[in-house]
């Protein structure tokens, strides 16, 4: 087996700039290039238990999702872990399928196989398990916070993301818009309601309870929330979906009720890019800024391991609309 000795003899670089690397230090660009070069052609591998033992540092990082089935975790993680790489740290990356139980359990995991920082997305857990479990693992939320718990996260803007969908669509003189919403226990399904409340009150217009549907921020909620609302007695002339996987849903039901969007039911999805342009004709969507989000997770993760005390960041991201119907 190749050793941290042959990569200084191939890279001509010495043992403390090789060894700063492989423990996620920062090196010239030209220098990483030569280390990495020469990783690959001598196969060298790195023994990960042995080094944690020895510097009590096991160069990764946790991650947590509610689902690894999700595109929208997966561009967030690409992205996350591309950075971390770099720096010479790997992603161990866990799901728990919404299951609280297992949101525990998994956590624990991280802590127990000596993670050196966890990246979380949470949802049943609340700030004071939490702050047990982790005690002093550097922790960064994304795409959710947790009340009360002090830590660094990265988010989208959801309220201002909704605001300006239900802008767009009252700008089409819609009155009557269904919004297809997630779990309340959510904080950006409570700050994608909050938007879509607001911009009602701010714009004047009448806001019929019944047009506001929660689901579980899966295809089958967008799927039955869209037929509840297409079966109400006055049903919505236009629907904004918050979520990637309730907006396939709801294209499905409106598929097979031979509803025509945007034609005959104006209609804004979330994140689903690819599936809003392929359909015909393309539909308008809210993109959320995923890689983004991955980046700044890893970049504040770097800052975290590397020692930083600094006060606890949250970034809110902004959003985007990719219009694709005509006004």
């Amino acid at each position: 087996m190749s050793t941290i000795k042959d990569i200084a003899r191939e890279t001509g670089l010495s043992l403390a700039t090789i060894s700063k690397y492989m423990n996620g230090g920062h090196v010239l660009e030209q220098n990483r290039e030569r280390i990495e070069a020469a990783i690959a052609k001598l196969d060298y591998k790195v023994n990960y238990f042995a080094r944690g033992l020895k510097t009590n540092r096991s160069m990764t990082v946790g991650v947590l999702l509610p689902t690894i089935s999700s595109p929208f975790f997966g561009q967030v993680v690409a992205a996350l872990d591309a950075q971390l790489r770099r720096r010479g740290y790997h992603c161990v990356v866990c799901s728990y399928e919404f299951d609280p139980q297992m949101e525990l359990e998994q956590l624990q995991l991280l802590v127990g196989i000596n993670v050196d920082g966890i990246v979380f997305v949470p949802e049943h857990i609340g700030a004071a398990r939490l702050a047990e479990l982790v005690e002093d693992v550097p922790v960064i939320l994304v795409d959710r916070v947790i009340p009360d718990f002090r830590c660094d996260a990265v988010v989208a803007d959801s309220l201002n993301a909704i605001y300006s969908a239900m802008e767009l669509l009252f700008r089409r003189q819609h009155r009557r818009i269904g919004l297809i919403v997630g779990p309340q226990e959510i904080s950006t399904a409570r700050e994608r309601l909050v938007g879509y409340r607001r911009v009602h009150e701010d714009y004047r217009v009448p806001l019929d309870e019944q047009l506001i549907q929660q689901g579980n921020y899966d295809l089958e909620s967008g799927y039955r929330l869209f037929n509840v609302l297409m079966d109400l007695p006055e049903p919505p002339t236009a629907v904004c979906v918050t979520n990637y996987d309730m907006t396939v849903g709801a294209i499905t039901a409106a598929h097979e009720r031979g509803i025509a969007l945007p034609e005959q039911v104006d209609f804004i999805g979330f994140d689903n890019l690819d599936l809003c342009r392929v359909v015909t004709p393309p539909l308008d969507i809210v993109e959320q800024p995923m890689e983004e989000m991955g980046r700044e997770a890893a970049r504040i993760m770097l800052e975290r391991l590397r020692g930083s005390k600094s006060p606890p960041q949250l970034l809110r991201l902004k959003s985007k609309i990719r219009q694709f119907t005509q006004p």
